[in-house]
């Protein structure tokens, strides 16, 4: 027996691969619908999300914003200084933040009577998972072993000057200088954080512009931003070789605009993205099929495999931590007999905590127009006109995409704490909405959220505190 569930000899109703946010939350949903549970795990419960990924990182985005909040303090007619940055009281700031959430997740994973099996686990059967020499099985497996930071080729990472997330997150001082090596979400996070703190940052993107999977006037107001930050970055430039020096490193790159040039400082973060957690896990030697370590699974997050799922990081598509918490959700009610409604991936949030924030969520004004033409209309409500953003001096706007006479296709939204704005945002797409369905809800006055509803005014044809 096992929380009063009953449990054969290692044997599961669902038996989980990693307890990442897909695995515990998937762990989580099928104790609650009365099904047996093994979760194996090799390290701490909450995998990279929780302890290596999007806790600490938010901390110190916060702390971020603390410093630049103190820097900044005579705007607002208060006397302040900034002394400087204790990066040991930074770091037990987060790790106690980290150290809070974990306790709290093991002791509902416990209280949910789901067995933890600590260790590496290796798919060994079709519905077997084998940890340290223990084989268990499960009617049905998830896999949920989650990504790790890639590098690029003769790139190697010591830890000490050249640096993935997981290094950053630990380093005990602020860099003088640092190059981030990707303009991508975690590279822009870093770049924010370390300018934050005190830093001269680099910024070097492969792609023509910084976060390029989001709306191109998303991309140009950040890069507008960080200009206005002192954040160098140079878009449209290529890693060529880094070599390490006794004062840091020397990073040689090669642009468009510059040609071949060398940029040095005292660190270099790796920050060209994740990759799939999958070498040597036994999936492909039981069949599972893939596609450059990635794991493939239908809507359904159905491996070709009979009753063997993938969700999460492992899976093509975007890498975000509430992407596998909701697939993870939606496998335990699949396997339950529940037939839940897919996970769109169009429909999920997506946020950069930069200082200032993007969020989206939906098609972007590129790819609306490539799927339905003329038909696309956009509007951008500028911030300037928000009372709340004004009072937080931020600056962006919120741009909708819609269908003429359809619902809303897309939202994007740049500037200062409108990743909270996201929620509603995410219901306006997911629920289909028109912009005449927004724009009567009521929204509280001074708000940011006022904004979203602005903007659905405008769009519905009748803007209120916005030129037409």
């Amino acid at each position: 027996m096992c929380g009063g569930i009953s449990v054969a000899d290692g044997e599961f109703d669902v038996l989980v691969l990693g307890a990442g946010s897909g695995g515990y939350a998937c762990a989580l949903r099928a104790a609650q619908l009365g099904l047996s549970v093994g979760l194996v795990e090799k390290g701490n419960l909450g995998g990279t999300c929780l302890h290596v990924g999007c806790i600490p990182t938010k901390a110190l985005l916060h702390a971020a914003e603390v410093a630049d909040s103190a820097r900044e303090a005579a705007q607002f007619g208060v006397t302040a200084t900034l002394d400087g940055i204790d990066m040991a009281g930074v770091n037990a700031y987060k790790d106690k933040v980290v150290d809070r959430l974990f306790k709290g997740l093991t002791g509902l994973i416990k209280s949910r009577g789901i067995t933890v099996i600590q260790g590496s686990g290796t798919l060994t059967g079709p519905r077997e998972v084998t940890v340290d020499g223990t084989a268990y099985t499960g009617k049905a497996v998830v896999l949920a072993s989650g990504s790790y930071s890639k590098s690029l080729p003769g790139l190697e990472v010591d830890g000490e000057k050249v640096l993935t997330s997981e290094h950053a997150l630990r380093l005990d001082r602020v860099p003088a200088s640092a190059i981030v090596l990707g303009g991508g979400v975690i590279g822009c996070e870093f770049a924010s954080v370390w300018k934050s703190f005190g830093s001269d940052v680099t910024i070097v993107e492969a792609l023509p512009r910084l976060v390029a999977a989001e709306d191109e006037a998303s991309s140009k107001a950040l890069e507008r931003a960080f200009r206005k930050r002192k954040i160098d970055f140079r878009t449209a430039t290529s890693f060529k070789s880094v070599k390490v020096t006794d004062t840091g490193v020397a990073v040689t790159v090669e642009g468009a605009k510059d040609g071949e040039s060398v940029i040095e400082a005292e660190v270099l973060l790796v920050a060209v993205g994740r990759g799939p957690s999958t070498d040597g896990l036994g999936y492909a030697e039981q069949g599972v099929a893939m596609d450059r370590g990635f794991v493939l699974a239908d809507e359904r997050c159905r491996t070709n495999v009979e009753d063997v799922y993938a969700v999460g990081d492992i899976v093509p598509g975007l890498q975000l931590a509430h992407r596998g918490f909701q697939q993870g959700i939606f496998v335990a009610e699949e396997i339950a007999g529940l037939d839940p409604r897919p996970v769109d991936e169009s429909g999920i949030p997506r946020v950069t905590y930069s200082h200032p924030e993007i969020a989206s969520v939906g098609l972007d004004e590129a790819t609306a127009r490539e799927r339905h033409g003329d038909a696309v209309t956009t509007v951008t409500y500028d911030l300037g006109g928000n009372g709340k953003s004004q009072i937080l001096q931020t600056q962006g706007f919120v741009k909708l995409v819609g269908l003429t006479d359809g619902p809303v296709l897309g939202v994007h939204m740049v500037g200062d704490r409108v990743g909270e704005l996201i929620g509603e945002a995410q219901l306006i797409y997911n629920w289909e909405a028109h912009a005449d369905d927004v724009a009567p809800l009521v929204h509280a006055h001074p708000t940011q959220n006022e904004a979203l509803g602005e903007a659905h005014l405008a769009l519905a044809g009748k803007p209120l505190h916005a030129h037409s």
